[in-house]
């Protein structure tokens, strides 16, 4: 297995935790509100960021396993050669998206990091460049995803998805 596709497991098991963590966090705030009419400070603004970058924390592991949303009620009728320049096009056009989502997000996470803007009022303030630093990190690692899916296939180191849905089914064994 590639240290690729090790990273995305890694940032894919962050992701859980975290969402556990958030759990925890959204009955710890409820608890304090019903028993002790106190909420938990920061509550909405730290689920508020951390929904975005669990998303995109998601994104790597979610392309490597052929996960992400497509039909195949078209290509399934197709021939393997076709269904094979298919899935290039649809990775470009995955590529396309992502360095699209990186050249948005970088210029706005410089300024977010240079200036230390942060959201939120009161008692606590979260910074907003981590959470722009994630977006454009895994826009990188989409890109490199797509890439790397277009060479393995075309090297056949993939089963087609009528053999095995799943990108991953060659690449573990």
């Amino acid at each position: 297995m590639g240290a690729q596709i090790r990273v995305a497991r890694f940032l894919h098991i962050v992701s859980a935790v975290w969402t556990l963590a958030l759990a925890f966090l959204v009955v710890g705030d409820v608890s304090f509100r019903l028993l002790f009419s106190a909420p938990i400070p920061g509550t909405k603004e730290i689920l508020q960021n951390s929904v975005v970058t669990i998303t995109f924390l998601q994104i790597p592991l979610a392309i490597y396993s052929g996960s992400m949303l497509r039909t195949s009620i078209l290509t399934d009728a197709m021939p393997p050669v076709i269904r094979k320049l298919l899935r290039t096009l649809a990775a470009l056009l995955g590529c396309g998206l992502f360095l699209a989502l990186l050249w948005g997000t970088w210029p706005s996470f410089q300024d977010a990091y240079r200036i230390g803007e942060y959201e939120g009022e009161g008692s606590l303030r979260v910074p907003v460049w981590p959470v722009r630093g994630a977006i454009a990190a895994m826009s990188v690692f989409g890109v490199l995803a797509y890439a790397w899916m277009i060479v393995l296939d075309w090297r056949g180191k993939l089963l087609d998805e009528l053999e095995a849905p799943g990108a991953l089914a060659r690449l573990e064994n």
